[in-house]
């Protein structure tokens, strides 16, 4: 059974920072491309950023500068630094196992999503 387990999400003042986390397990991680995806009330869930398996990464507009996508394979895990926090970076937050990216303007979701991480920036 594959499992992702996220963790890092919280209330921060906005301009601050947070990290996220995704551990994966039950399958091949290395091998996999990884991803955060975010939703807000009422809309869609929208592109943060993915990582392929060879470490090629792919940002959403709004995050280019301030978020950076990393993986750690020995550990399975796949992180999300954010910096320079907004309100509208607020949402509930998914990890993704199992994606591609074909180009910087096209890329696929993988099969497995992880339970989300409440992040809420607000003074």
């Amino acid at each position: 059974q594959v499992q992702l387990v996220e963790s890092g999400g919280g209330l921060v003042q906005p301009g601050g920072s947070l990290r996220l986390s995704c551990a994966a397990s039950g399958i091949i991680f290395s091998t996999n491309g990884a991803g955060w995806y975010r939703q807000a009330p009422g809309k869609q869930r929208e592109l943060v950023a993915v990582i392929s398996s060879g470490g090629r990464t792919v940002y959403a507009d709004p995050m280019k500068g301030r978020f950076t996508i990393s993986r750690d394979n020995a550990k399975n895990t796949v992180y999300l630094q954010m910096n320079s926090l907004k309100p509208e970076d607020t949402a509930v937050y998914y990890c993704n196992i199992g994606g591609r990216i074909l180009s910087t303007s096209v890329y696929i979701r993988g099969d497995y999503w992880g339970q989300g991480t409440q992040v809420t920036v607000s003074s």
